[in-house]
């Protein structure tokens, strides 16, 4: 769904900026700040079987972690100078 906010300019300068070092995109910021105010409760689903409600916890970790491997594959291809033939 989309919808239209209106926010003060300074404050969607540090959400602009916050969303970029996260990796993130201002839709996923938004998203995952409403679903945090909201708490838990409003990201499960009342059609899903108990045992599913512990699954996909950890699911808004996934940009950071491939932000983080990024950074790492990154480190892995520079060539240090003793290194070259």
């Amino acid at each position: 769904m989309k919808t239209t906010i209106e926010l003060p300019d300074t404050l969607f300068r540090r959400v602009k900026s916050k969303a970029a070092a996260s990796g993130m995109t201002l839709k996923q910021f938004f998203t995952e700040a409403i679903q945090d105010k909201l708490g838990a409760k409003a990201l499960t689903s009342a059609s899903a079987p108990a045992w599913m409600q512990g699954f996909g916890k950890l699911r808004r970790l996934h940009k950071e972690t491939q932000r983080v491997q990024r950074a790492i594959d990154e480190e892995f291809d520079v060539i240090e100078p003793e290194d070259r033939l």
